[in-house]
């Protein structure tokens, strides 16, 4: 996607595609080590394990999956909560599938708030990266 960089300061997203090629620059997934990409919209997350040498998923989840949408979270922030055991849940799949050790892709967003909190339950589910 061509854009003048006069637009990429007025428009958010295209903002953050920049800073998600910036990153990718440097991180590259494969079979044996996957890339976990984050992609958050307002209400949901989601998290992908990519092969990026034969350029397929592996595994995908979102906070719209059935084992989780249903859970209602009564707390100050239930999205960072929901965010946090999506990526648990994304992590108890990886290793039913025998991956252990992934490579974070934030995806051009912050690692804060859901973004951490994913990453955060992932670790707690067992993935190491």
């Amino acid at each position: 996607m061509k854009v003048r960089y006069s637009k990429l300061k007025n428009n958010r997203r295209l903002q953050r595609i920049r800073r998600h090629r910036r990153v990718r620059n440097r991180v590259v997934g494969s079979a044996l080590r996957p890339r976990l990409v984050v992609f958050r919209s307002l209400k949901n997350i989601e998290g992908q394990l990519v092969d990026d040498d034969a350029g397929r998923t592996l595994l995908g989840l979102s906070t719209l999956a059935p084992e989780l949408r249903d859970s209602q979270v009564s707390d100050d922030h239930p999205r960072i909560k929901r965010a946090f055991a999506a990526g648990k849940l994304l992590a108890e799949r990886a290793k039913e599938k025998g991956i252990e050790t992934v490579v974070f892709d934030r995806g051009g967003y912050k690692y804060h708030g859901r973004v951490k909190a994913f990453a955060d339950g992932a670790r707690e589910g067992g993935l190491e990266f």
